[in-house]
């Protein structure tokens, strides 16, 4: 019954429809937020902030009651943390509403129009219990930075809080005035209010899902270091950080910026800020405004910052101006960013550094993949339920790519690449519609490839032994798939062999599709060398060895 099941599960894989996953967000498809403003007021006397939100929204159909939005009840259990909501008007007329469960259902006086827009002002105070971190830097000075991934921007902001929503935004922020604001796009004014506190506004006219929105209050030194295409490049390290942080994030921003923008398409958003934070990971890629953790910065432009600083960028293009519809399809924004990752590497470092990159990434993949042996790239998750991202998303994605790039060619890659950023810039997609675009490009059905690559989490495990003939001058080329199970893979292979005198290896491609296959090449030599995959284009474990007699 069980081999029964698995190769049912391998019919359906290679032969039947695409499989469809989508994570259970509550979403509705007959609005959309086009619009948020939010009012804060933040104070060195307290951590509660006093929140008022400004949302307008877009009324696709007809006959809409009530909506819904997210934002983190105060509880016993979060100790007392959280936020209570004081009032939400529609205009200047209170409206009624619940908060309960972390959710806000604000019920209509009257069903608007179809294609009308309502604006909304939810006025709220409270303690974050989490998604904006009140506290002191590295340094030990007391800093506001948010951290909204996934799910989090709804501890701090009523939203929509899933990425298949998109909307502008501006942050207009009360707070003392020996601080200094950052958040995403355009500084719209910094004012002096007296007493001791300034308003900083910002604005991004740009939309973005709204965990890519960001805020980082601190005592911040300021470098601008540059233009890109008109836009300004800014540094943000903490003021006793200035020396140290202003030269290790000076490059090699701009070189990024240049290189995705020639291969990709062109920068989205107004500027680009890099800031020293409190993050708790490398980087987090929020739009126009990056965060880095603190403790990244040395004064060393240390590789591994420099890696974080261009997969951030990365970032940019895709997870941000291209994001994923759902949770499912986490791998277009962190498999592509550690793939552009590498291709960023590889155009500036070299091939060998790109090399030394890829083979990092596959030994990652496979040590991963005996902790995680049920991991897919692909599967139906949700923030409120779990984890979206593990190390396969970033490093096994990158490689999906990697295969893609190898196996439609360069020119046709980037082609592909740059068609899907053009759909699909400042909007959300899916995999199929990455695969869609990518086929369009190459001429290529992709299914299988995508299928499984993607959608199931075994990987290639082959054993091989060639053996030649000096008689026939026939190379005999015997390989096994031996992954568990009865998922045969459909592998493009190729062998390198080199004759004596030659310094570069000729390549034999074969198709491996069955579980065992055997195939025979005629060489113009004795072999003295022969490599299996020389090229590194296949993610796979293999023993490959000389048959014995």
């Amino acid at each position: 019954m069980q081999n029964l099941k698995k190769a049912t599960l391998a019919f359906c894989l290679f032969f039947g429809p695409l499989i469809v996953f989508a994570d259970d967000y509550p979403i509705n498809k007959n609005i959309d937020i086009k619009h948020y403003s939010f009012e804060l007021i933040l104070s060195d006397v307290t951590n509660e902030i006093l929140g008022n939100a400004k949302i307008r929204v877009l009324f696709k159909t007809a006959g809409i009651k009530s909506i819904r939005l997210d934002l983190i009840n105060k509880t016993k259990e979060r100790q007392e943390k959280g936020m209570q909501i004081d009032s939400i008007k529609i205009g200047n007329i209170p409206v009624l509403f619940t908060h309960q469960n972390d959710e806000i259902n604000i019920i209509l006086p009257n069903s608007p129009l179809a294609n009308s827009e309502l604006l909304f002002s939810v006025k709220y105070h409270g303690i974050p219990f989490d998604g904006l971190k009140i506290g002191p830097t590295i340094l030990g000075d007391r800093s506001f930075f948010c951290e909204n991934w996934p799910n989090k921007a709804r501890h701090w902001l009523p939203t929509l809080d899933h990425p298949s929503d998109k909307a502008t935004s501006e942050f207009i922020v009360t707070a003392p005035a020996h601080y200094k604001v950052i958040s995403n796009g355009l500084l719209m004014e910094e004012s002096d209010l007296g007493n001791n506190t300034k308003l900083t506004h910002w604005k991004q006219s740009v939309p973005v899902s709204c965990w890519l929105t960001v805020l980082g209050v601190a005592d911040f030194a300021v470098k601008y270091v540059d233009k890109f295409d008109c836009k300004s490049i800014e540094t943000w390290v903490y003021s006793k950080n200035r020396e140290a942080g202003f030269y290790d994030f000076d490059e090699p921003t701009k070189k990024v910026l240049e290189l995705f923008s020639s291969y990709i398409g062109p920068f989205a958003y107004e500027k680009l800020a890099n800031i020293q934070s409190v993050n708790s990971g490398g980087g987090m890629e929020t739009s126009s405004a990056i965060f880095y953790s603190d403790k990244l910065i040395n004064g060393k432009r240390d590789v591994r910052l420099r890696n974080v600083i261009i997969h951030e960028i990365a970032h940019q293009w895709f997870g941000n101006a291209v994001t994923e519809t759902t949770w499912d399809d986490a791998w277009l924004s962190e498999g592509f960013a550690t793939f552009f990752t590498m291709l960023f590497i590889e155009k500036a470092y070299g091939k060998e550094a790109y090399e030394k990159e890829v083979i990092k990434a596959k030994e990652t993949v496979f040590k991963l993949a005996l902790k995680m042996p049920e991991f897919s790239i692909i599967s139906s998750r949700s923030a409120e339920k779990g984890d979206v991202t593990s190390g396969l998303t970033y490093q096994k994605g990158a490689w999906v790519l990697h295969m893609l790039r190898n196996l439609i060619g360069e020119v046709n890659f980037q082609k592909g690449i740059r068609s899907y950023y053009t759909k699909f810039y400042n909007a959300n997609a899916s995999t199929d519609d990455f695969r869609i675009e990518m086929e369009k490009a190459s001429s290529k059905d992709l299914k299988s490839f995508f299928k499984q690559w993607l959608y199931q989490p075994i990987n290639p495990t082959i054993n091989g032994t060639w053996n030649y003939d000096a008689k026939s001058k026939k190379l005999t080329i015997q390989l096994s798939q031996t992954q568990s199970g009865d998922l045969v893979f459909n592998l493009p292979i190729e062998i390198g062999y080199c004759i004596k005198g030659s310094n570069k290896p000729t390549i034999l491609k074969m198709n491996l599709s069955k579980k065992q296959q055997i195939q025979s090449f005629t060489i113009s030599g004795t072999p003295e060398k022969i490599d299996f995959d020389p090229r590194n284009v296949l993610l796979s474990e293999t023993v490959f060895v000389k048959k014995s007699n």
